[in-house]
Formats: C-alpha cells, sequence, structure tokens
C-alpha cells in the first residue's frame, strides 16, 4: 500500500464506472488518491481493482504517465523505505516494511483475507533475487538514422535470414524510444560528463539538468574534459555496453580515420548473430553505420537459433549448463562438434543440445576418413577427365547423384540452410555413395 499514487479499474468494468474520478482513502496514510480507469487493468484478476505505483513498477509507470499522476520513490537505493512511505515504516527494511504493513492493516480491521497466487517477478540471473523496480534518473540518447534504418531492412538492403525477424526489426524500429545509455557498474567507459564542485556524487541531477545558464556552467558534457579539471568531478555512471558495441563495424578499422582496410571491408557482407540481440545490437549497428559513415554496415544478417539444454534454458556461464567445447572437441573430434551442431541447427530454430549430435558427428567424420582411405588402397588414379564412355550405368548414377547433391547444397547455402546442407552431404555420403561403392567393389 506504500507509495500508492492511484487505483485503477478497467473502463469497461460495470462494477466501478460509477467511481471513476473520485477519491479514496490511501489506508495507514490517510491520503487521499484519485480512482481512474486504464485499459491495462484485468477486470478478471482479483478484484478488478488495482494499486497503481509509478515509481516501482514499468507498467505503473507507463499508466502514470499516461493520467499524469505523481511518481512517489518510497523506496531507498539501499533497500529502505523512505519518508515518503510513512513516519511509522521510515527506515525500514522493504520486506520487514512489507511485513510491518499486513501487521498494521490487520490491527485496523482493514485486511479482508490473504490468499496465495503466482506472480511474474523478475530475479537477477547472477545474485539469484528479486528485481525491484526503482525510479532513478539516467542519461539518454536519441537514436539517429531512424528512418533509414528502418527502410533499409523493410525495403531490403539488408535481407534477414530467417525472413520473419524483419517484423520483429520493424516494429521495434517504429516504436523506438530514446536509449538509457548510463549504468551504475563498477566497470566500463566512464559517461563523458563532469559536474563543478561542490557535487555530492548522488543521482539527483535535477537541478543541474535544465536549459539555465547555471546548469551550463555547473555541467560539462564533452568527448574532452574541462581546461580547469581540478575544479569537476566526473560523473560516475559508465555507458551501457552497447553504446561500444555499436560501432563494432567500423570503430576496429581504424576508425574515424579513413583507413585502408577501412575502405576495403565496410561494409561486409553478412552478420551471423543470435535473434536475442536484435535489438541491443544489430538494430543499433545499422543507425551507427548510416549516422557515421553514410551507409549501411552489412547486407545480410543471418539469426542463429539459441542453444539450449534439454530443459530449454539458454546455456549460459552463470546457470552452469554449457557443455565445455574443449572437452567434447577432445572426446569427439573438431570437425564431429561442427558437423553435428550444424546439421542440428535448423534455420533461426532453437536447439535442445544433445551430446549424441556430436557423436553422429564423429560416426560421419570416421565414415568419410574410413571410405577415402579404402578408395586409395585400391589404387589407380584418374588423369585429365572422365571418359564417360567406359562408365557403367552405376557410374553414371552415382554421378547424377552428386551432381544433384552439389545443386541442393549449392543452394541451401544461399539461402543460409546450413543444416539442410549437412543433411544433404550425410544422406548422399552415407547412404548413396557408400552403398556404390560396395557394389562396384564386389564388380571388380
Amino acid at each position: 500500500m506504500l507509495g500508492d499514487e492511484a487505483v485503477a479499474v478497467n473502463p469497461n468494468d460495470p462494477r466501478y464506472t460509477k467511481l471513476v474520478g473520485q477519491k479514496c482513502l490511501l489506508p495507514l496514510q490517510n491520503k487521499p488518491i484519485p480512482i481512474i480507469a486504464d485499459d491495462f487493468v484485468d477486470p478478471k484478476f482479483g478484484t478488478g481493482c488495482v494499486k497503481v505505483t509509478p515509481a516501482h513498477d514499468p507498467n505503473d509507470y507507463e499508466m502514470g504517465l499516461r493520467h499524469k499522476l505523481p511518481l512517489t520513490t518510497v523506496i531507498a537505493p539501499d533497500g529502505t523505505m523512505t519518508k515518503d512511505a510513512g513516519e511509522d515504516f521510515f527506515g525500514l527494511d522493504r520486506l520487514e516494511a512489507r511485513k510491518a504493513v499486513v501487521e498494521e492493516l490487520t490491527e485496523q480491521k482493514l485486511l479482508l483475507k490473504v490468499e496465495d497466487y503466482v506472480h511474474n517477478v523478475g530475479y537477477s540471473q547472477r545474485s539469484h533475487v528479486p528485481i525491484e523496480p526503482y525510479l532513478s534518473e539516467q542519461w539518454f540518447m536519441k537514436y539517429p538514422s531512424v528512418e533509414k534504418s528502418t527502410k533499409a531492412v523493410e525495403e531490403g538492403r539488408i535481407k534477414f535470414f530467417p525472413e520473419r525477424w524483419t517484423k520483429t526489426y520493424s516494429h521495434w524500429m517504429h516504436n523506438i524510444k530514446d536509449w538509457c545509455i548510463s549504468r551504475q557498474l563498477w566497470w566500463g567507459h566512464r559517461v563523458p560528463v563532469w559536474h563543478r564542485k561542490p557535487w555530492s556524487g548522488t543521482s539527483d541531477l535535477s537541478d543541474q539538468s535544465d536549459s539555465s545558464d547555471s546548469a551550463h556552467s555547473n555541467v560539462w558534457c564533452e568527448l574532452d574534459p574541462p581546461p580547469d579539471p581540478q575544479n569537476w568531478i566526473q560523473d560516475t555512471d559508465v555507458l551501457d555496453t552497447w553504446a561500444s558495441s555499436w560501432l563494432w563495424p567500423f570503430a576496429t578499422m581504424g576508425w574515424p580515420e579513413q583507413t585502408e582496410t577501412l575502405k576495403k571491408f565496410y561494409p561486409t557482407t553478412d552478420l551471423v548473430t543470435g535473434p536475442d540481440i536484435i535489438f541491443f545490437w544489430v538494430a543499433r549497428m545499422i543507425m551507427a553505420g548510416y549516422e557515421y559513415m553514410g551507409d549501411l554496415p552489412f547486407h545480410n544478417v543471418y539469426f542463429t537459433g539459441i542453444i539450449r539444454d534439454k530443459l530449454g534454458r539458454k546455456m549460459s556461464k552463470s546457470l552452469g549448463n554449457s557443455p565445455d567445447p574443449l572437452m567434447l572437441i577432445e572426446k569427439y573430434g573438431a570437425d564431429a562438434l561442427r558437423f553435428g551442431t550444424m546439421r542440428s541447427a535448423p534455420l533461426g530454430q532453437d536447439v535442445l543440445f544433445d551430446e549424441k549430435e556430436v557423436e553422429l558427428g564423429r560416426n560421419f567424420c570416421n565414415k568419410l576418413w574410413n571410405a577415402c582411405r579404402f578408395r586409395q588402397m585400391q589404387g589407380g588414379e584418374v588423369q585429365g577427365e572422365i571418359n564417360r564412355m567406359y562408365l557403367t550405368t552405376d557410374d553414371k548414377w552415382i554421378l547424377l547423384k552428386l551432381d544433384q547433391a552439389i545443386r541442393e547444397i549449392t543452394d541451401a547455402f544461399t539461402e543460409y540452410r546450413f543444416n539442410e546442407a549437412a543433411q544433404v552431404l550425410y544422406r548422399f555420403f552415407w547412404s548413396e555413395y557408400c552403398d556404390w561403392y560396395v557394389e562396384a567393389s564386389k564388380a571388380i
């Protein structure tokens, strides 16, 4: 109940239509707050009434913007309650405060009942604790060259494989918002902003970020530090990691100097990446390319599938569910790992990793190796072109099959269907060539 700025109901819910626009008292604080109507509210969930805390929930924040609600922060950066939470709860840890609120509501006989339900609470992948949304002031950047970057994909100058990701890209580009470019981390590139001393070092920059003369004199925002650095303190925030990654297509080749390497390799032909970073990396690289180089960074984007474990979880170091590729190579061989992974990965589809696929790749490589050795043991090398007059019907048949397989593999590679190319190669060699060679050897 702390930090509520409104009670929201669905505008089509007949139970509460007459209450919209009126006010109710916030329990424990006797604070009058408005009753608003918003389509986001699910009338079938609970009572159909939902408290709105714009400073501590992303959906409530959007609702607060729509209805111009105040943004009251009741949780401090250290996880304790602020004075806005009320004197009875000020200074308590947020988890203690929740228990105290329930106890207080019970004492005042305002609590009807308590029941368990499934709630989608985000958990930190690394620290394994609930994520508490927190309203804070950050540095934002407007995305450049949005229109050019959007049309480049929609009009086919940059092609996506599979093509369905084009719609996902377009949706994000047409609904793009400013980039929150600052992070509160201990590592990374520092934000190129300096604050004139004395400065408290907090994230509250509201008195320094307007367009007044004092703001311009108190904040230095340039790539180079101020000429009198002893009078300034650099902002403690660091840049979002993608703020350097989006420059990758040209920053790695001597940019901003127009080096020979840059002229030769920009733009490049293909980008191979995962669909989970279309927004984080692909879209941003395209925008950076048009903005800083005046041209697209690549012509084709091939989205691989995400390799997952048997439970469907994305493989990661933090989960510890990713096999060690060096151990797989030691056990099966590098070619087996390559072939097995490629064969089991359809274009753009996620893959549930199974070591049996690598084992199959090992068996195929062994078959290929042994067949070649067996052929060499038979002796005899054909010089020049094959004289088809001396070919048997079976010989002509296998050459026809080889030609067909080469065409299928070429077509598959052209469309980035690498698993189909691997399947064609596997089928031709294992089922057709080897069977033909066995029969041909018997004839000899």
